[in-house]
């Protein structure tokens, strides 16, 4: 859930992120955040109300950090190298910007309402060792100001959508966003790339079922999937679709789903109960995600063949 912070005493987002409580920035008169870490990367998601202009500093002092702006209404927002200084770049709506550790980036908005910011901060020794990408140095330690990028923007906008969904299948849909933004921005030559459209061996798969199974309706990271698999992330997940013709988190959801199905026909259990065995977070969570995806509530689906 998104957190209030409204006080002279509050932080702004990046003290919130990397230091110390201080005051907000000048004319932001509320500030909100939510946060969830995926894959050893963090994502802060930060509303500003503001009554005029504001400027806030960026980044990390010890992370790689991305700031990406998804929303800005009643103004524009502007990565900044010097504080008091306009950028020299033409505006771009929905830039991102990439923060070397300890580097001063400034954001501005000129006369804004309102902005919606997503951070993203990256442990450069897990982007490696973690998700099995070989990084290209400049993308950790160069500044990148208003890239202009829809497809990483809108893996980005994916996992803000997500950041309070308590939902497990949104632990690998997470994972698997996250693998594509960092494969995406700093990604070189991959050390292990499957061949094209090769899935997995027979015994990957069994055991990466098997585990899924096993941990049904728990939550699974991606990491423990691909390690089973001795592949890095992000090509486990390109091999695990091919064998599969679903995303490891679609796999979980349908897994999830076929269970209830064998509970609605199998016992009079009340739906808050299916729902609950089942890990969704309530009857209403448990329908929505059924009628998605069988295209009818789990009630009349039932009713449908017990008559």
């Amino acid at each position: 859930m998104h957190r209030p912070v409204d006080d002279a005493a509050a932080p702004p987002a990046a003290a919130a992120r990397t230091g110390p409580a201080v005051p907000l920035p000048d004319n932001v008169t509320r500030l909100t955040q939510a946060q969830r870490g995926w894959n050893a990367v963090q994502l802060t998601v930060t509303d500003f109300q503001c009554a005029g202009p504001v400027v806030h500093r960026l980044g990390s002092d010890d992370q790689v950090s991305m700031s990406t702006v998804l929303q800005e209404v009643g103004g524009r927002c502007e990565p900044r190298l010097r504080k008091n200084r306009p950028s020299p770049l033409a505006h771009r709506p929905r830039h991102l910007t990439v923060v070397p550790p300890g580097m001063e980036v400034w954001g501005y908005g000129d006369q804004l309402r309102f902005a919606r910011d997503a951070t993203l901060q990256f442990d450069a020794d897990a982007l490696e060792a973690r998700l099995g990408l070989r990084v290209d140095a400049d993308g950790l330690h160069v500044p990148r100001l208003g890239i202009a990028d829809d497809h990483a923007w809108t893996l980005v906008r994916l996992l803000a959508d997500v950041v309070d969904d308590p939902d497990p299948s949104t632990q690998l849909y997470g994972d698997g966003l996250v693998t594509a933004v960092c494969a995406r921005l700093f990604a070189g030559r991959q050390n292990d790339a499957p061949r094209t459209g090769a899935g997995l061996a027979p015994w990957q798969l069994r055991r990466v079922i098997e585990r899924l199974d096993d941990r049904l309706p728990a939550r699974v990271e991606l990491a423990e999937l691909a390690e089973l698999a001795g592949l890095s992330q992000s090509h486990f997940s390109k091999a695990f679709k091919a064998s599969t013709g679903l995303a490891p988190y679609r796999w979980q959801l349908d897994a999830r789903i076929r269970r209830a199905k064998a509970l609605l026909l199998d016992s009079d259990a009340p739906l808050e109960s299916v729902a609950e065995a089942t890990g969704f977070a309530d009857a209403v969570h448990f329908g929505k995600a059924f009628r998605k995806l069988v295209g009818a509530s789990p009630g009349a689906w039932r009713t449908d063949r017990k008559h």
